[in-house]
Parts: structure tokens; C-alpha cells; sequence
């Protein structure tokens, strides 16, 4: 059986392509497409050091760094990989991964990070945060994440079973394409993130510096309460405005962009994991929780699948109810209450809930089992024997007897 692995781009290691290393641990004898590949030789290797085959994107002028502008181009580029001599298609997709064009006789399942957001959902959010909401830049903007809705929910038709990353998820998959998915939550390295119960006093947020995970925010929040220590690892476009929020708070240490190391030393022993995104998943709040670190985070998204909250019956953190600083320091304030209720135990039983092996055996099992549904709907049906011609009629009780059918000699 030929297997073909199809990722929307490969630029750089995140959430997505962690999800695709365990798609190719699954299936080392996969080859892989995208329409970009542009991965260090540190990130391929976690890959398997496969090479993609890419589309004529990857041969545009600054492809490398500007890739974005070329998302017009990404419907007919990700069409033109021929992968017709493909048995099993297996996508991963947050863009244009899952139209690719396949036929009748081949099974493509699509894993499922996100419809895409900027052309569904959060379209307005996105050119709001991008400045195009007004002006002939945003008319052209929208008339292009138009034509991306369309191509979208078109090419949902070509994918035979969705797969979605959470329940959040799976209701955008029906939302959008009118179809049912299955949920698969993607695999987080708890085994890389170890149980730490003593915590040192201060909280601890790491993520990239973009508008939508409200980095700015939660320096706000702790410059409003100096008796409370930040740490915050992370660098991007937002980190300036992180720094002007951090000017006059002493308790706040920005630490811009850290190695791995740093980063899980610093989960490990914070007090709680400060998050403020809405995320299709989060993984980050789940790494926190297998250090056995608690998690604050503003519940919307992933997170509600992923942390428990103090109503349940093992709480792993704090949901917040609005991304505003209010709600932040409240938040901070309920778990400063609470936490002894918050065990470092509980919080890493309940990451073991996302792990790695957990994700390659369920996607497996799934996989292996709608290969074989497909088989057998394939089989030619066995041919018997027409049974002999009968002769039914309806007939009134009392003439049963009186009626014979005569039986003409040969």
C-alpha cells in the first residue's frame, strides 16, 4: 500500500508539525507533500529527516520569509500534486493541506487543526489585528478570504473522514463543511515534561509574541499586582508592547526567546501557568499540567477539554471568563485561594491524558479500520444462483379450496 502524507507548509517545528512527526512515526514509509519546505536540518530530523515534495511556491521569490502573501496562490498549487498513485491519503491540515485531489478508489482522511480561521470565524479579528478592515488593501483582503471559503468548504467533499484536534474543533468542521468528525486530541510530549511538586512563587507564561495570545494582557494584569512575580519567555511582533506594559513593574521578567531547557526549567517550578489565548487546542497548558504545574486560562476553546476547572472533582487550574485584565488578576486571586485544592499528581494524570503514544495508536486503530471498511465495500459481491420464479396471489379465505392451478403434462 502506497501512503502519501500532505501538510499545508513547513516552515518552521510547532504545534502542527509535532502532530505530523507522529503521523510519520506511524508511518515512516509515507512519502510527504507541502506546498513549502523550508525546515532547518534540527527541525527535519525530528521528521525523520524527510524532504517534502513541494509545489511551484516553494520556486517564488521569497517564499522562505514571506509565504503568507502567496495564500491566494495555495488552492490551485496544493491541486497540482499528483497523487494519484496513492492508496491512502492522509492530510494534516490548518489551511489548504486537505484539497488535494483524489479519486474514488483512494481512502484520504484529513486531521483537522482548524477550517481556516482567517477566512471563517475569526475573519473580522484577523483583519482588525492585520489593519485591513477598511480601505481598498482590506476590499482586495476580503474579496480573497471569499474565494478561500468557497474553495474550502468545496474540497470538504474530497476528504472521506475528518478528524478533529478537540470538540471545539469537530463543532467548526460542521459548522463549516456540514460534516461529522472524530476526535483525536494531537500529541503533547509529556514524557519531555516530568513531575515537579515543589513550586517556587512565581507564575509563568511562554508563548509566541501575536496579537491573538494576548501576551500584552497578562503583563497588564501583574504590573496591577506588584506583590506577585512574572516570568515570561517568548519573542514576536507583540514583544515591544509587552515590554512599554512591563516598564515601571519590577516583579515582571521579560526573558525574549529561550532554548527548550530554559523554558521547561521554568514550567517546572513555577507556581501556575498563566494563559490567555483561545486556542483550537492549547498545547502548552497541557505541558504545564504534566510538570504538575496548574494552569490559569481564559475559558473558551481547547482549554476546556484540556483543563478542570474547580468544579470538577480534580482540579488541574483556573478558567477565567473574558480576556481582560480584570478577569486575569480575578482569576489569580480565586487560585491563590483554592489552590490547595490543585494537586501536582492530578495535574500530570490528566496530561497523561494527551500523550504522544496515546495519539499514534488511536490515529492508527482509526485509520486501520476504515481501511478495512474500504475494502470491503470494494469486494465484488459473490454471485449466486437467481432463486426460482414464484408466483404470489392474494386470495379470499373462502376460495382457497375452491381453486385449483392446473398442471399441464410436458
Amino acid at each position: 500500500m502506497k501512503i502519501a502524507i500532505v501538510h499545508d507548509w513547513l516552515v518552521t517545528y510547532a504545534g502542527a508539525e509535532r502532530v505530523l512527526a507522529s503521523l510519520i512515526n506511524i508511518w515512516p514509509e509515507a512519502d510527504l507533500f507541502s506546498v513549502i519546505d523550508f525546515l532547518s536540518d534540527q527541525d527535519r530530523a525530528q521528521l525523520g529527516g524527510k524532504v517534502a515534495t513541494t509545489t511551484f511556491i516553494q520556486r517564488l521569490p521569497k517564499a522562505r520569509t514571506h509565504y503568507q502573501r502567496y495564500l491566494p496562490l495555495m488552492p490551485m498549487a496544493i491541486e497540482q500534486l499528483d497523487l494519484s498513485g496513492y492508496d491512502l491519503i492522509i492530510s494534516s491540515s490548518h489551511a489548504v493541506a486537505k484539497g488535494v485531489l483524489c479519486g474514488p478508489d483512494q481512502l484520504h482522511v484529513s486531521y483537522v487543526h482548524s477550517p481556516i480561521r482567517y477566512a471563517w470565524d475569526l475573519q473580522h479579528q484577523y483583519l482588525r489585528e492585520a489593519n485591513l478592515s477598511t480601505g481598498m488593501k482590506g476590499k482586495v483582503a476580503r474579496m480573497i478570504l471569499h474565494y478561500m471559503r468557497m474553495w474550502d468548504q468545496r474540497t470538504a467533499a474530497g476528504v472521506d473522514d475528518f478528524i478533529a484536534n478537540s470538540h471545539f474543533i469537530g463543532a467548526r468542521i460542521t459548522k463549516a463543511y456540514r460534516r461529522e468528525s472524530t476526535v483525536i486530541y494531537p500529541p503533547v510530549d509529556t514524557r519531555g515534561f516530568t513531575l515537579q511538586e515543589h513550586k517556587q512563587d512565581y507564575y509563568f507564561t511562554a508563548s509566541r509574541m501575536v496579537p491573538y495570545k494576548r501576551m500584552p494582557m497578562i503583563v497588564e494584569a501583574f504590573a496591577a499586582m506588584p506583590d506577585k512575580r512574572l516570568v515570561m519567555v517568548g519573542d514576536g511582533p507583540e514583544m515591544e508592547k509587552a515590554r512599554a506594559a512591563a516598564a515601571h513593574a519590577p516583579n515582571i521578567q521579560l526573558l525574549g526567546y529561550q532554548p527548550f531547557s530554559v523554558l521547561q526549567e521554568h514550567m517546572r517550578n513555577a507556581r501556575a501557568f498563566v494563559f490567555a489565548a483561545e486556542e483550537d487546542f492549547g498545547i502548552s497548558p497541557v505541558e504545564a499540567q504534566a510538570c504538575g504545574t496548574p494552569v490559569i486560562a481564559f475559558g473558551k476553546g481547547g482549554v476546556l477539554e484540556t483543563v478542570c476547572g474547580l468544579d470538577h472533582a480534580q482540579p488541574t487550574g483556573v478558567l477565567y471568563p473574558e480576556q481582560s485584565v480584570a478577569s486575569l488578576i480575578e482569576a489569580v486571586q480565586i487560585f491563590e485561594t483554592y489552590s490547595p485544592r490543585i494537586t501536582a499528581q492530578a495535574c500530570r494524570a490528566n496530561a497523561e491524558r494527551f500523550s504522544q503514544a496515546r495519539f499514534e495508536q488511536e490515529m492508527r486503530q482509526f485509520v486501520d479500520l476504515r481501511l478495512s471498511a474500504a475494502r470491503e465495500k470494494r469486494q465484488p459481491p459473490v454471485a449466486r444462483p437467481a432463486p426460482a420464479a414464484q408466483v404470489t396471489q392474494t386470495v379470499a379465505p373462502n376460495e382457497l379450496c375452491a381453486r385449483v392451478v392446473p398442471i399441464k403434462s410436458v
